[in-house]
């Protein structure tokens, strides 16, 4: 086998294994990410909830007050 071939061969593997790798590795960043993603949302939905019902006790009490 000529030099040529061996280094076209090896170069192509190393392409490949790290592709192979990188798109593992960017997959689970992914996945750690939406896990992220979705705690913040729940943490604002949850305010939100709060703030609705704050925000109704505040007109019930200013109804009582008039």
């Amino acid at each position: 086998m000529s030099p040529e071939v061996l280094v076209a061969v090896l170069s192509f593997a190393g392409t490949v294994i790290g592709s192979i790798v990188g798109i593992m590795t960017a997959n689970k960043l992914t996945a750690y990410r939406l896990d992220r993603l979705e705690k913040t949302v729940e943490k604002h939905n949850d305010v939100i909830e709060r703030v609705i019902l704050v925000e109704r006790d505040v007109k019930n009490l200013a109804q009582k007050i008039e």
